[in-house]
């Protein structure tokens, strides 16, 4: 009985969170249509050892088929007994194990193939979270420029950036002082995201602590930032994700702002240390996530209820669709998400905790299924 009281309470929430939210979606980013996509029911096939199970899963990166490389928060131990409404992930049972229940710090870096099989598992870096007081790393990323194909695997809690080799055997280097916030130019406070300019520079989304992004040279060193904490055009509340787009321009989530700013850079191919111009703010998302520009569209993963939402590039709505929230495909986040060649749609949830596959529906309308992030 304490475990359907449970339940229901999360059913109730999810209802009011849904109503309230529609609402606003109603008033604001209209169309809203069906999902255009089919969730493949169970793709991801546990490797847990028994009495554990996902962690939230919170980035991923898709290098081919048969190299799909995630990162979670480690794996979720299970309560003894299980209970009987538990299926193959903790979201099942009512857990959100972003508040850290049953949280462990192990085998946080894998690699999957599109079937949903585990090929490899680099428990060797656990070490590295060993001990995290905190929700730990928070997103990962591939330069489409980088032969070498390296993984920028972005760790909040610690305030730093691990750099590993494609194969996973080498830790290249770590951008940052490990568990010291900062603000200056060798230090982040809680980074989340980064993203690759064609000339080799990386913009770090420096974050949650200090609300500016900062520019990095091909060797990880500090050579400028944009930005700063505040309200104001070019200011953020904070900074969640980025992405490049086309024209040379970035996008920046700013989740606390509940927003996204575009910025311009102004000296492109110049051989200069970029500098960055505000452009534009679009409004709208109730708590956006993460985001991919192509080169037409820009789309975001939002929660309060979880959905995808669809801007153009000068920041008009296009389209909403919701993700499901009850049964076997649910959801409570999105929080990173990335597109395969075949136009798969995976995603990581970071509070139900496990990785989903999302097949293009046959009747789907095109223009609405999330297209690769652009590359120039």
């Amino acid at each position: 009985m304490r475990h359907l009281s449970v339940m229901s309470a999360r059913s109730v929430l999810a209802v009011l969170l849904v109503l309230s939210s529609s609402t606003a979606l109603a008033q604001t980013l209209e169309p809203t249509g069906p999902m255009p996509y089919d969730i493949v029911e169970s793709w991801a096939k546990p490797f847990a050892e028994r009495g554990y199970s996902w962690g939230g899963n919170s980035g991923i990166h898709i290098e081919n088929e048969d190299r799909i490389i995630i990162v979670q928060r480690g794996e979720t131990e299970l309560p003894d007994p299980i209970p009987p409404e538990y299926t193959n992930f903790p979201g099942s049972m009512g857990w959100n194990v972003i508040q850290g229940q049953g949280r462990t710090w192990q085998n946080l870096l894998y690699v999957m193939n599109s079937e949903g099989e585990v090929q490899e598992v680099w428990n060797q870096w656990d070490h590295l979270w060993k001990g995290t007081d905190g929700p730990g790393p928070h997103r990962l990323r591939v330069s489409p420029y980088d032969p070498e194909r390296l993984i920028w695997v972005v760790e909040e809690t610690g305030h730093v950036i691990y750099v590993f080799s494609q194969d996973g055997q080498h830790l290249i280097r770590m951008l940052g002082e490990k568990n010291v916030s900062g603000s200056d130019e060798t230090h982040f406070g809680k980074p989340q995201d980064v993203t690759f300019l064609p000339d080799g520079y990386v913009l770090v989304a420096d974050g949650l602590e200090n609300a500016r992004v900062v520019i990095l040279n091909n060797e990880g060193q500090y050579v400028g930032e944009f930005g700063s904490r505040g309200e104001a055009p070019g200011q953020f509340q904070s900074v969640h994700g980025i992405a490049m787009g086309p024209d040379n321009k970035v996008y920046v989530v700013d989740r606390d702002g509940l927003n996204i700013q575009v910025f311009q850079q102004t000296n492109p191919g110049r051989g200069e240390v970029p500098n960055f111009e505000f452009v534009d703010r679009w409004t709208g998302p109730n708590f956006p996530l993460d985001i991919i520009v192509s080169d037409e569209y820009a789309w975001v993963t939002d929660i309060r209820p979880p959905k995808i939402l669809q801007f153009d590039l000068e920041g008009n709505h296009a389209y909403t669709w919701l993700l499901p929230g009850e049964g076997p495909t649910a959801w409570l986040e999105m929080h990173s998400f990335a597109v395969d060649a075949e136009g798969n749609l995976y995603g990581t949830d970071n509070q139900y905790a496990r990785p989903q596959k999302l097949v293009p529906r046959a009747d789907a309308d095109p223009k609405h299924l999330v297209q690769r992030q652009y590359v120039p």
